[in-house]
């Protein structure tokens, strides 16, 4: 194998594994770390510049970044990132100061949003303090898109959302809410320099099987009906509930039942608990709250009397796979299950609809109806009009359409100012060496087992009253430092000068991942099978160096190091430091606007 060339900004990034998982690559340790010292309003600047919205995100994020988390090398529950972003919230001080400021002088360009929700509030943040005039139009008299009509006010306060999208739109952006766009092209019409669509995926799947249209007064699209509610039109909900679905949304639909008079409610699936679509806490917390979930039940019919709703009958099904591991649902042959309800909540899926965007404008699509949209830069087939969030790829989540939101501006801010919205520059990239002395780090990182603190939840029979009553109640400063303290800080990286190695293979007794091996090179395959540890996911770089005095070359496996520090303790010549990498990501704006640094 060739020395790894780690000046290459994606190297170390991608060994963040929470920061490489994040689709807006927030920087996770940074601010974590920040959280640790109290610094809560630095560790609030720091996700507002990657994620936006981080008293949002920090309540309804769908986490991808968890999963990543090295902590799951040490024990199972990776640490609570999530949360944490809360707490950079919930503590923060009055930060408007530290926002930018309305432009000053505008440039003439002239943005169209269609759609309130998080991508385009993250366009218009992006663009408005370059000096673009942005107009956002919702149907909806507030902005927010499905933050506010979708997620239940007991796992997200309305002051929450009115607060952080007040940040974006005092930047000088204007929002027409109550104003629906029935046709693209009449607003292309009224020459706008770029169109953004992020009307999100506004459809709920319906459920056509007998009995639909006979019971329909008590039978729910799911999304739709949680609008309802969010909006103050529905306060009231029968009290056997049947919800169908398996998703997020399912567990809000079932959730907000129980606060709505809903003393029955159960959650009914057609595959297993563990191919369900919900996030692994989003369960929980309905089992939490009484709400039973039944699986391998596919619905055949809604069972009516009068025109009344009476229940939902079920097949009982298995999954079998064939020789290419892909599942299938069979009939088990047990008798048909009857549920008796009062009222049910359709919850399984959601699509685009996009009939006001005419088939004549230039604008391709797919053949199940979506736009073609470049995934890197956000663009369709029209060159004026881009794509983001549920409205470019089909439903995501929020961080997805914060991704996208900053793709997408950066494209328009490209194409309004004469350039190739194809050269996409590279990022800022700092490495920082820790060191204090030869063997002190400005950093403390303690690798031992250490489990994940639970999040304080309100009392269940106080939380079940009222349906705008928020149930987690956050960490507090002290929880907080305790969790924060579990962070393996994988963004100091271990960096490794050949010329001061002597060989002495300290660094390989005292590693307690068994991840750095000397040895002979060799192809990469045969290589990963000759470490002290094999080398097994293929996804993770090996880090190697060469040029050593015996002629064999250093290999770390990337994949399993903790970043602990003790191979840069315990090495007497200084071959290794631990360097603290931080990168800056390009967004619409001029610190990394530098041609000479394009990554096209």
């Amino acid at each position: 194998m060739k020395p790894t060339d780690i000046s290459r900004p994606d190297y170390f990034h991608k060994v963040v594994d929470c920061q490489w998982a994040c689709p807006a690559h927030t920087p996770v340790p940074e601010y974590i770390r920040l959280i640790a010292a109290g610094r809560y309003s630095d560790a609030y600047m720091v996700n507002w510049k990657s994620n936006v919205f981080p008293g949002i995100l920090g309540r309804t994020c769908d986490r991808p970044c968890e999963p990543a988390c090295r902590r799951v090398r040490v024990e199972n529950e990776p640490v609570a990132i999530c949360r944490l972003k809360r707490v950079a919230a919930d503590f923060k001080d009055d930060i408007r100061d530290r926002l930018p400021k309305p432009a000053t002088v505008k440039n003439g360009k002239r943005i169209a949003l269609v759609g309130g929700g998080p991508a385009s509030l993250t366009v218009a943040r992006d663009l408005a303090p370059l000096g673009y005039h942005c107009v956002i139009f919702d149907q909806d008299p507030n902005p927010g898109g499905m933050i506010r009509t979708q997620i239940p006010r007991f796992r997200l306060p309305e002051s929450i959302i009115d607060e952080e999208c007040d940040y974006i739109l005092n930047l000088g952006i204007e929002f027409c809410g109550r104003k629906r766009i029935d046709s693209l092209k009449a607003l292309l019409a009224e020459g706008w320099d770029a169109v953004f669509v992020g009307c999100g995926a506004p459809r709920g799947r319906n459920l056509e099987i007998p009995g639909r249209k006979e019971a329909a007064a008590n039978i729910h699209i799911g999304i739709d009906w949680l609008s309802s509610v969010s909006f103050g039109h529905i306060n009231k909900i029968g009290k056997r509930v049947i919800v169908l679905g398996g998703g997020n949304t399912a567990m809000d639909c079932c959730r907000s039942s129980r606060r709505l008079g809903g003393e029955d409610v159960k959650v009914i699936v057609r595959s297993g608990f563990q191919e369900m679509k919900a996030s692994p806490w989003e369960k929980e917390d309905a089992m939490h709250e009484d709400i039973p979930i039944l699986n391998f039940l596919v619905p055949k019919e809604f069972t009516h009397e009068n025109g009344r709703l009476t229940g939902v009958m079920f097949e009982k099904v298995k999954a079998e796979y064939d020789a290419k591991g892909r599942r299938n649902l069979v009939p088990t042959g047990e008798p048909d299950q009857h549920f008796p309800c009062d009222d049910v909540l359709v919850a399984v899926g959601q699509e685009n609809a996009f009939p006001w965007i005419e088939r004549d404008i230039g604008i391709e699509f797919d053949k199940w109806a979506m736009p073609k949209v470049d995934p890197k830069t956000m663009a369709s087939t029209h060159p004026r009009v881009f794509f983001g969030g549920d409205s470019a790829f089909g439903p995501k989540n929020i961080i997805w359409a914060v991704a996208h939101g900053h793709d997408a501006a950066l494209s328009i801010d490209k194409l309004c100012s004469g350039g190739d919205i194809n050269d996409r520059p590279l990022p800022m990239v700092e490495i920082v060496s820790q060191k204090m002395g030869l063997h002190e780090w400005s950093y403390d990182n303690d690798i031992a087992p250490d489990r994940r603190y639970r999040v304080p939840l309100r009392d269940k029979v106080v939380a079940l009253r009222d349906i705008k009553t928020e149930v987690e109640l956050g960490y507090d400063p002290d929880l907080a430092l305790k969790e924060a303290h579990r962070c393996l800080n994988c963004d100091v990286q271990t960096v490794f000068t050949s010329s001061l190695c002597i060989e002495c293979d300290a660094c390989v007794d005292i590693c307690p991942m068994d991840c750095i091996t000397f040895t002979e090179n060799g192809e990469e395959a045969d290589l990963r099978t000759r470490l002290r540890a094999p080398a097994k996911n293929l996804t993770q770089d090996l880090y190697v160096a060469n040029d050593l005095k015996t002629g064999r070359v250093m290999v770390k496996d990337e994949d399993v190091c903790l970043h602990c520090g003790l191979c840069a303790e315990r090495c007497p010549t200084g071959a290794w430091d631990m360097q603290k990498y931080l990168i800056d990501l390009t967004h619409a704006n001029d610190k990394c606007q530098v041609a000479a640094r394009s990554a096209a």
